[in-house]
């Protein structure tokens, strides 16, 4: 388990998939913009449920996010892409409506850098979100993510392109 100062990030239990499913993929419009594939109904119980834990692999690191106050299920943190030789990987965090805008999200990509730079040795992280997304903007920059270009309509939502912002942190700039 990983631990910051308001969350743990630990490995995915079958009783958090319920909760994360109901919260963070039925909701179409929330799911919309927080993935780039196309929604479609998935029952919470399938293998093809986004939340589903599944065996580790090289190229992912999947959490599930707890709010240390109260140990609430607070969301879903990943480490995915990752890629040995080049050293890099992608951050991605998706909090629960309820727990949104207590700063949990700032430490949550903070535990994953350290995770990301320290314990799997990375260089380089990198963070997309979409460019209206004011919150993922600025923990992102809270953090130390520097944008590095802006997507122009990238991105597929809710029957509009939208603009997706690019976020770097190397390990020789990140303040661990």
């Amino acid at each position: 388990m990983l631990r910051g100062e308001k969350v743990l990030l630990r490995a995915r239990h079958d009783e958090d998939v319920p909760v994360l499913h109901a919260d963070l993929y039925d909701d179409v419009a929330t799911r919309s913009r927080a993935d780039g594939r196309a929604w479609r109904p998935i029952p919470p119980g399938l293998p093809e449920s986004p939340f589903t834990p599944s065996a580790p692999s090289a190229d992912a690191a999947i959490f599930s996010v707890v709010r240390l106050a109260d140990g609430e299920l607070a969301g879903d943190a990943l480490l995915w892409g990752i890629d040995l030789h080049n050293r890099s990987g992608h951050v991605g965090i998706s909090l629960r409506p309820a727990v949104r805008g207590s700063g949990l999200g700032v430490d949550t990509v903070r535990v994953l850098c350290r995770y990301g730079f320290r314990v799997r040795g990375l260089h380089r992280l990198q963070l997309e979100t979409l460019a209206d997304n004011a919150a993922m903007v600025a923990a992102a920059e809270r953090v130390g993510f520097r944008r590095e270009g802006t997507l122009r309509q990238n991105s597929w939502v809710d029957g509009a392109f939208l603009d997706e912002a690019v976020f770097g942190l190397v390990a020789d700039e990140w303040q661990g």
